[in-house]
């Protein structure tokens, strides 16, 4: 089993980074199943629910969040009604949508959960991804061995300890939420792939995305703002895990992959703006 983890998308340039670099990645690699990040679509954080239709015709099979989940209202009253959207696991059991889910890729079924560190966090908090990890993937082992969970975390040791806790359960554990990718892919000694963070697809060349301007205009003034995207040098950016029949990993592989610019920065590739267009 190859799985492709696409790293947190970010806005209307990270959209169109994930269209052309998909296209060109599946001529390259190959891949059965498309987990992709994204926390950070709609505007640059939250995820609204045409832009998560929209990915989904792209090609992602499953759309991971994290702690902008519940950030875009259209999204949030019709995540009961979208399995392939998945928002944190450790969240109050009475959240709407689903923390992880059993999917189909060909013949066979691959579990994928999302949990959200503690650290870092203001406007959500999680119980501890720790206390429930063991019973978690106990039961995605239950119905299949191709396992792998999103850590959407903020603080580095929070998910290196957490690498640790999953090896051997699980056969990937993926961060997220940094928008920076890291470069120490490696594979644990109990068969689980791990790596700090995926990185971020939309442009390489920002803050997390986001025009620095702005992001030093923020730490100046004190007033953060992370809505406003860059577009230059967009990257799809993410990791590749090959994986063998008993849910031990076999690789993992770092991917960049650079798209060219397009010619009206700013509207392209997006289905008609922040929350409208895609079916």
């Amino acid at each position: 089993m190859k799985i492709l983890y696409v790293a947190e998308t970010v806005g209307k340039a990270g959209v169109y980074a994930f269209k052309k670099g998909f296209t060109e990645l599946k001529k390259n690699k190959q891949f059965d199943f498309v987990i992709l990040c994204a926390d950070g679509v709609t505007g640059g954080n939250g995820l609204g629910r045409n832009h998560a239709a929209y990915l989904r015709k792209l090609g992602a099979d499953v759309l991971t969040t994290g702690e902008c989940c519940f950030y875009k209202k259209d999204l949030t009253e019709s995540l009961e009604k979208i399995p392939y959207v998945l928002r944190p696991e450790n969240l109050n059991p009475e959240a709407p949508g689903y923390g992880a889910r059993v999917f189909r890729a060909g013949g066979k079924k691959i579990g994928v959960a999302v949990l959200l560190g503690q650290s870092g966090f203001t406007r959500i908090h999680g119980n501890s991804p720790f206390s429930m990890l063991p019973a978690l993937l106990e039961r995605l082992r239950g119905e299949t061995p191709f396992v792998i969970v999103d850590f959407h975390a903020e603080m580095t040791a929070e998910k290196q300890t957490l690498f640790f806790a999953a090896d051997g359960f699980c056969s990937a554990v993926i961060g997220s939420h940094t928008r920076v990718q890291t470069a120490d892919e490696r594979i644990l000694k109990g068969g689980t792939a791990v790596i700090t963070d995926a990185g971020r697809t939309g442009s390489s060349l920002s803050v997390g995305g986001c025009d620095a301007a702005e992001r030093i205009g923020g730490y100046i003034s004190g007033i953060p703002d992370w809505t406003r995207e860059a577009w230059a040098e967009p990257e799809l950016q993410g990791v590749l895990i090959d994986i063998d029949g008993g849910g031990r990993a076999l690789s993992i592989e770092r991917i960049r992959l650079p798209v060219a610019a397009p010619p009206a920065e700013g509207k392209t590739e997006d289905p008609g703006g922040a929350d409208a267009g895609a079916e």
